[in-house]
């Protein structure tokens, strides 16, 4: 199917493995930990058709479709999800269950280490049973699935799948292929690799803002009027650049391998991974930062070359269940994972910063069996790690967290009424032997160990106003410990071109939020639709302070209370639906306003709204798609922080399925952008100078056998 809603999924999907629908059809996600949940309140799947034709390097920017998503858009080599206006330590990005491993939530330069190219199914999660993942995930929770600990044994014994793309407006190809292999009746091999490459980005007009090109005309004036024929050059240079984003190219490979005893018992599986890339960071016009005396230049110093990072990170998982067949206990699950992490960042050909970060997380389960509409599952968590950073702009010291968590999720169904009730005990240490305390040379050094207690306790209750259609609502108190980056930091990072200061003093964040809900369908018509309102208390947030510390921007970690609102709609009708063609409508819309109480004005980097329109037709062999995408002027805006102006996106795709409608393979041809507009997300660090691709068209297949 081309509905970009994941409403329109149909049951052709269960065949992947990533979506199944009953007669009528009703989505029932399949993760590995919640399939036996009901968490419709708030839940978008996308499959690996879905992902093939919003193709992208990182993903963040394949799932902005979704209803209440946006990203965090640094740069095309790091982009994370932006759930309903939160990210950072807001949102959990998870492989299969557990946590990605990587330091993507602790700074928006840094990648996710997630492989779109080798990803078979990708789940967004609201409402009380993302409490079985953390308290990180007040926002959400995105959790990617791939084959690298097979689920199953395959039915001719084997199975392969491919994936390649070629994308104009990166100039970049990739490829990607995974080989699932049968040893015997209960033995099953994995292995898989993939490439990309992407040159720098073709953008739709100038590459800065008005605003930051007027800044730099005007530097350019000055600088020629005094002489420096130079440097006026240079500004008027970068004033003009437009068309091609410069230093934005990217490089990935991975290479993956596991395997997995299944039988009717249980399974017992664990792979290895290797991800590495390199990608450059655009440069902020005018942060360039000094090295030593401000103001002074070395005879014979070489001009500073562009920023790039080079991360790689080697992981360990393992996954196991044992079926128990118990009246009271279902079955008993394991989840393990370690990742060493490390990536550098350059200038030029100079390391500048060495970032290491040795991480473990484990989950142990205890799934109950279904006794008369009462199910549910009960667990413990374990999360460590050992963080350093080696370099003279090393803006975070060497750090350790440890965490424990301990949580329960209960669903009960009385005759149309169903009611799930979660919660989560967490124990966080924080601790560091170098923190400094204050700015520049009057810092102070200091150990620091922070330890917090969170209690996060969640409901929700939902009405079946007839077999189709539910409405519902969502009670939740969630507590999360700040995070080292948050506590910690205090100094130059040259990858986000910014001065950043925490604080080490700060208090847990506290929010309490309420989620009312309508979904279902009637007739030819799917729809969902929630409204939210949370109240934070002691509210973590990084602003720009307008003021400067090593002759860069100073942007402070601070802490208020916040209110966070907003709405989401998502809703298909089929004009069309007959044996040999079906012809649908879709549309998605989502809306937050975030404001810092006390007269502390908005909240920053909140995305305005959005509204998509598309129009889908499909015959099984054949699929097309033209979707429109507004996005409004965003003109309420933190103190320093400049508005976004509105866009429109047109997109558009063809799909053919050379060997019938039952077949995983596909060849699409789509297009995004294709009035090559500026465009620009307001929830991105870098917006002023990282627009989005222009025109973009882009030839992808997926062949699976």
């Amino acid at each position: 199917m081309l509905a970009s809603p994941a409403l329109a999924q149909t049951a052709d999907d269960s065949d992947r493995g990533s979506v199944h629908a009953s007669d009528d059809r009703t989505i029932i996600v399949t993760s590995n930990y919640i399939k036996d949940l009901d968490l419709l309140a708030g839940t978008s799947v996308l499959v690996s058709e879905d992902i093939l034709r919003e193709l992208e390097p990182q993903i963040g920017d394949i799932l902005i479709k979704q209803p209440g998503v946006s990203a965090t858009s640094f740069s095309p080599g790091a982009s994370r999800p932006v759930l309903r206006g939160l990210q950072g330590e807001r949102v959990r990005v998870l492989t299969d269950g557990i946590g990605t491993l990587d330091v993507s939530n602790t700074s928006v330069d840094h990648a996710v280490t997630i492989d779109p190219l080798v990803t078979e199914r990708i789940e967004i999660l609201r409402g009380p049973a993302v409490l079985l993942f953390g308290s990180q995930a007040i926002g959400g929770a995105v959790n990617a699935l791939d084959r690298r600990i097979p689920r199953e044994v395959p039915e001719n014994g084997y199975h392969v799948d491919a994936i390649g793309s070629y994308s104009s407006a990166f100039d970049g190809f990739n490829g990607g292929a995974g080989f699932d292999l049968a040893l015997s009746d209960t033995f099953v091999v994995h292995v898989d690799g993939s490439y990309s490459k992407t040159e720098d980005v073709e953008v739709g007009g100038f590459v800065l803002t008005p605003e930051l090109r007027a800044e730099q005309l005007e530097i350019a004036e000055e600088e020629f009027d005094e002489g420096n024929f130079d440097e006026s050059d240079e500004a008027r240079e970068l004033a003009e650049q437009r068309g091609v984003l410069p230093n934005s190219a990217t490089e990935t490979y991975t290479l993956g391998g596991g395997f997995a005893f299944i039988n009717e018992g249980g399974s017992l599986g664990a792979s290895i991974s290797y991800f590495d890339t390199r990608y450059g960071v655009p440069a902020r016009p005018g942060a360039e930062h000094a090295h030593g005396e401000e103001g002074e230049e070395e005879e014979g110093e070489e001009e500073e070359g562009p920023v790039t990072i080079d991360l790689n990170q080697l992981r360990a998982d393992l996954r196991g269940e044992v079926f128990t067949g118990g009246d009271v206990l279902e079955s008993i699950r394991v989840r393990l994972g370690y990742s060493n992490y490390e990536h550098t960042e350059f200038e030029g050909d100079e390391v500048g910063t060495v970032f290491n970060s040795d991480s473990f997380e484990g989950r142990l389960e205890l799934v109950q069996a279904d006794r008369n509409g009462w199910k549910g599952v009960t667990g413990v968590q374990l999360m460590t790690r050992d963080f350093s950073a080696i370099g003279e702009e090393a803006f975070v010291p060497p750090n350790e967290t440890n965490q424990i968590g301990f949580f329960t999720l209960q669903e009960f169904d009385f005759d149309g009424i169903g009611l799930e009730l979660s919660a989560r005990y967490e124990s966080t240490d924080v601790s560091s032997d170098s923190v400094a305390i204050g700015l520049e040379d009057d810092a102070v050094i200091t150990a620091i160990d922070r330890s917090f207690d969170a209690f996060s306790i969640a409901g929700g209750v939902s009405y079946a106003l007839a077999r189709e259609v539910k409405i519902g609502v969502n009670l939740s108190r969630v507590e999360r410990a700040p995070s080292a980056e948050e506590l910690f930091s205090n100094g130059p990072h040259i990858a986000t071109q910014s001065f950043e200061v925490g604080n080490p003093f700060f208090d847990k964040e506290a929010a309490l939020g309420v989620e009312a809900y309508l979904r279902g369908e009637a007739g030819p018509a799917r729809f969902q639709f929630a409204g939210y309102y949370t109240k934070f208390d002691d509210f973590i947030y990084e602003t720009d302070t307008g003021e400067e510390a090593d002759g860069l921007p100073l942007f402070q970690f601070l802490q208020d209370d916040a209110n966070f609102w907003g709405f989401e709609a998502q809703a298909a009708y089929d004009v069309v639906a007959g044996e040999g063609l079906t012809v649908t409508i879709d549309g998605v819309a989502d809306y937050t306003r975030a404001t810092i109480e006390d007269g502390g004005g908005p909240v920053p980097r909140i995305p305005p709204l959005r509204v998509l329109g598309g129009l889908s037709a499909d015959t099984g062999i054949f699929g097309g798609r033209v979707e429109v995408e507004h996005v409004t002027t965003q003109d309420r805006v933190a103190e320093f922080e400049t508005p976004t102006n509105d866009f429109t996106l047109v997109n558009a795709s063809l799909s053919w399925k050379p060997f019938g409608r039952d077949s995983e393979t596909v060849l699409m041809l789509s297009g995004d952008n294709l009035f090559d507009v500026d465009a620009r997300r307001h929830a991105s660090f870098t917006k002023d100078f990282v627009p989005l691709a222009g025109r973009n068209i882009r030839v992808s297949a997926r062949l699976a056998f």
